[in-house]
């Protein structure tokens, strides 16, 4: 590799989160329908389940916005105000990392009771439903069995074009229609390779400081391991 294309500058990527930039497709309306109707929730708490990158965080960031509340990483239960939490709506992201963590799912459990108690909704993001999270908490695992959820599926064809173009364009980007046309049938149907392949593709483009072109797209493809790394 040249020494040119080395020097490349770490520019911050600021995504949009607002609702007008999340694009709803037969993959992703029942999730989006649940997030528009959360004052009805049962119960009044509900779980976003799908695999990384599949559109979770902009929904809860969406939610935080509707209903005024705040979202919280669930690593970071075991150490926070569980009650200045629960005195707002709440979303509490990846639930299933804090599954055997026995302050995390204390914390959670305590998180639960509290903020139902005083009236203000849960929302929870997950990898996986409820009934897999793999809990050691009884109390809480029995909570969150009966939670409804809403499975965030992977994208189609008309999805992942939408999620690419968003991907460049939060990085102030617009590459030729043909490039977008091109990675979608060859890619791996993933959010996260998506995300990881605009990144490739911007760092790419910048280091050799041209445009991005089909070729440079092409070449990260082509470059990219099946987990999605180049």
């Amino acid at each position: 590799m040249r020494a040119a294309e080395q020097l490349i500058l770490d520019l911050p990527v600021r995504p949009a989160l607002g609702r007008g930039d999340f694009f709803v497709t037969e993959a992703n309306a029942m999730a989006v329908a649940q997030i528009d109707a959360w004052r009805h929730w049962s119960g009044n708490k509900f779980m976003l389940v799908g695999p990384k990158g599949s559109g979770k965080t902009h929904l809860a960031h969406v939610w935080q916005r509707e209903s005024e509340g705040d979202v919280v990483g669930a690593e970071t239960l075991a150490h926070a105000d569980i009650p200045a939490l629960a005195a707002r709506p709440v979303c509490v992201e990846n639930v299933d990392r804090i599954a055997g963590d026995g302050a995390g799912e204390d914390a959670l459990f305590h998180l639960h009771n509290l903020a139902l108690s005083e009236g203000h909704a849960l929302l929870m993001t997950a990898q996986v439903p409820p009934a897999r999270l793999g809990l050691a908490l009884p109390d809480l695992r029995s909570r969150l069995m009966g939670t409804q959820f809403a499975q965030l599926e992977l994208p189609d064809d008309v999805l992942l074009s939408a999620v690419l173009a968003k991907l460049f364009d939060d990085r102030q980007l617009t590459p030729d229609a043909r490039v977008i046309n091109y990675l979608v049938p060859r890619m791996r149907r993933s959010f996260d390779t998506a995300q990881r392949l605009v990144a490739a593709i911007d760092g790419a483009a910048l280091a050799r400081r041209r445009p991005i072109t089909l070729a440079i797209a092409r070449d990260c493809l082509d470059r990219m391991t099946p987990e999605g790394e180049t």
